[in-house]
C-alpha cells in the first residue's frame, strides 16, 4: 500500500467516523507537567506576578459541507440574509460575524469565510459553506470535503471548539 492509498484511507475514516480534533498553539513548554506533577501545588512564576495564561489560536479539522440557493433569503443566526454568492459559512461555536480561514485537506485550496450562522445540521459535520466558498474550495461537485478551520480574527481565536 502506497503513501497517497495510506492518507487516502486516513482522510475516509475521519470523514466516516466523524472525528474532528482541535488543535491548540502557542502553549509554552512549561505549561506540561510530568505525570508525578499533576495534582501537586503549581509552580510559582519566577517574579511572583500573577500572569495572564497565553492566548491560544484553535485549529479544527473536520469534514464541511455546503448550502446553497435553497436557503436563499432565509434569516441566519447573526440576523443577515442568506446569499449563496457570499462567503459566508455555519459553524456551532465560532462567534458570529468572526472569520475563519477554511483548507480544502485534499487540494490545498483555502477561502476566508465569515461565519453568519450556527450549525452545521448534522453532527459528523464541523462547518456548513455557502455555495460561493464551495466553488472556491472546489468541493461543490462531490459536496464533502476534509478541512481544516482556522480562526483569523481575535475574536475567534479566543473560543474553544467543541
Amino acid at each position: 500500500m502506497d503513501a497517497k492509498s495510506t492518507l487516502g484511507i486516513c482522510v475516509y475514516c475521519t470523514v466516516a467516523f466523524g472525528l474532528t480534533m482541535t488543535i491548540p498553539h502557542d502553549i509554552p513548554a512549561e505549561a506540561t507537567l510530568p505525570p508525578q506533577q499533576m495534582n501537586s501545588a503549581p509552580l510559582s512564576q519566577p517574579n511572583d506576578q500573577p500572569q495572564a495564561p497565553p492566548a491560544r489560536a484553535l485549529e479544527q479539522v473536520g469534514l464541511a459541507s455546503w448550502y446553497g440557493p435553497d436557503h436563499q433569503g432565509r434569516r441566519t443566526a447573526s440576523g443577515a440574509r442568506f446569499d449563496w454568492r457570499k462567503l459566508t459559512a455555519a459553524h456551532p461555536t465560532l462567534p458570529l460575524n468572526s472569520k475563519a480561514k477554511i483548507t480544502n485537506l485534499e487540494n490545498g485550496r483555502s477561502v476566508i469565510v465569515t461565519v453568519n450562522d450556527r450549525g452545521p445540521g448534522l453532527p459528523y459535520r464541523a462547518i456548513d459553506l455557502s455555495e460561493r466558498a464551495a466553488q472556491r474550495l472546489h468541493m461543490k461537485k462531490e459536496g464533502l470535503a476534509t478541512v481544516k478551520i482556522e480562526p483569523v480574527t481575535p475574536q475567534s481565536s479566543q473560543i474553544a471548539l467543541k
